[in-house]
């Protein structure tokens, strides 16, 4: 019975490495020269692994939606006609093919580079089997296909088999004062009051960036359906970046989520992400209600900027002007015209207050 404790799947790993199964740019540190080396399990569900680790010094991010190489559908062209026999046009096809399928995406081959970077040689067969299984992952996908366009999600750094790694960056958390460990980012200096305010505004810009470039930077808007401070992370130079994004989806994907049979509003539904339901055909509508801004304003401004019964999380300048920006972004539209205004004057009205604040902090240094 497989768990989240030990290291014995890893081991495994290497022999399927040793066997000639699979294969990855980091499989040699992690199987034979050990610069790749477990430190503990961070997450462990139905098969999911999140794992600590520690590569030539730093720390890394080991994932796999399943624990066991095999646990994943084999390619059965690999059986049916000779591994070298398969062209690289062929394979980019199939993995445009499983995009479409995982992410409802329409990609040509000469976008399907992040995601196929092997060429033919020795060990092709473990080559175009251990990318399969990675093409597999909705999440490798993802961050694969935005690793040269986004700085809002995490840096693919290699695998070995199904296993990926990306960069270590600390998750947020709802109960921690700031929502983010901001002392863990820029030590001591972040301890500071003012420096704490300078910090979080920092943070919220770049949340407010984050949205916007979801929202325009792609060919179909992208749309974050589980928004808590957990599945997000800040860098060193506080830039928010997604690092759990098993509930991201496409414009095309998420439509095809929401246009469900329903009684009701309430089946319109999908954790953050809702539409309305149509009692005349009993439908819900594909287009989503709410918007990623909306979700955000509500679940992380509201803790920096709206005082609790214990007050405010720390004080900032304009905050009552802030205050009542972040309820109206919070506060739920309606599906018609002007619903499509509301987000871009929200977003325009946090940007100017939030610039305004970081001026008022510079001056008063």
């Amino acid at each position: 019975m497989w768990s989240c404790y030990g290291y014995s799947f890893l081991l495994l790993q290497c022999l399927d490495y040793s066997s000639g199964v699979l294969t990855g740019d980091l499989c040699e540190d992690l199987c034979v020269a050990q610069k790749l080396v477990y430190k503990h399990c961070l997450y462990y569900d139905r098969g999911k692994k999140v794992i600590q680790a520690d590569w030539r010094g730093q720390p890394i991010i080991l994932k796999s939606k399943q624990e066991i190489f095999s646990s994943y559908q084999h390619l059965s062209m690999l059986e049916e006609v000779e591994t070298q026999d398969i062209t690289e046009t062929e394979l980019l096809l199939m993995a445009a093919l499983e995009v479409k399928n995982v992410l409802g995406l329409e990609l040509s081959n000469n976008t399907m580079g992040p995601l196929w970077t092997r060429r033919k040689g020795p060990h092709w067969k473990a080559q175009v089997a251990s990318m399969w299984s990675l093409l597999q992952q909705e999440e490798y996908i993802f961050f694969s296909l935005l690793q040269d366009f986004s700085k809002h999600v995490l840096r693919i750094i290699g695998s070995c088999g199904h296993f990926y790694a990306v960069e270590y960056l600390t998750a947020g958390h709802a109960w921690h004062k700031t929502l983010f460990p901001l002392e863990d980012m820029a030590g001591p200096s972040l301890t500071g009051h003012r420096s704490r305010v300078r910090a979080i505004i920092d943070i919220a810009l770049s949340f407010l960036d984050m949205v916007q470039h979801f929202d325009n930077d792609f060919s179909h808007r992208l749309h974050l359906c589980d928004i808590k401070p957990e599945n997000f992370a800040i860098r060193h130079d506080l830039t928010v970046v997604a690092i759990d994004v098993d509930m991201a989806f496409f414009e095309p994907k998420m439509r095809d989520i929401l246009e469900q049979n329903c009684t009701g509003d309430d089946d319109c539904n999908f954790f953050d992400c809702f539409s309305k339901c149509n009692l005349k055909i009993r439908k819900c509508g594909a287009q989503r209600a709410n918007n990623n801004l909306q979700v955000i304003c509500d679940k992380i401004f509201r803790r920096w900027f709206s005082p609790s019964l214990r007050g405010p999380l720390v004080s900032f300048p304009l905050q009552p002007q802030l205050q009542k920006a972040v309820q109206e972004c919070a506060e739920p539209g309606h599906v018609d015209a002007a619903a499509h205004q509301r987000p871009l004057k929200s977003l325009s009205k946090l940007y100017h207050l939030l610039r305004v604040s970081q001026r008022e902090l510079l001056r008063a240094e």
